[in-house]
């Protein structure tokens, strides 16, 4: 009997994927802060999940042989500027205190997701041992 993994490991794998591709993005603002014009982006985790969760249920089929398979058009779709809660005067967005609370909280968000995925692990790795 075959294991179904996506079955066995529900949302947890897409969730990883989109936390560490918000982070980059998180990364990316905190990088560029002295940036003159940069403008702060970040991604909805919900609808980003939302469409990952969808894309892997329902894979896309070409109707040609030339067509090109989707790959992360659902992340790019949902990279937004973020509305600054005091705008500078050189007109850059990022504000260091909410890029670091928000990545911050993404690094916990990602740990939960991690934990949870790995304990999925456990019960996948004991249930072929035979274990309870």
């Amino acid at each position: 009997m075959a294991i179904n993994f996506s079955a066995a490991l529900g949302i947890h794998e897409q969730a990883l994927h989109v936390r560490a591709q918000r982070a980059e993005v998180l990364a990316n603002n905190l990088v560029n802060a002295d940036t003159p014009n940069f403008k702060a982006r970040d991604i909805d985790f919900k609808s980003v999940l939302k469409g990952q969760m969808s894309a892997s249920t329902m894979p896309m089929a070409a109707t040609r042989g030339g067509h090109i398979g989707g790959s992360n058009s659902a992340f790019k779709a949902d990279l937004m500027y973020r509305n600054p809660l005091q705008p500078s005067l050189d007109g850059n967005t990022v504000e260091e205190q909410v890029e670091l609370s928000k990545f911050a909280q993404n690094t916990i968000d990602f740990q939960a997701s991690f934990q949870m995925l790995n304990s999925k692990f456990k019960g996948l790795s004991n249930a072929i041992r035979g274990e309870a």
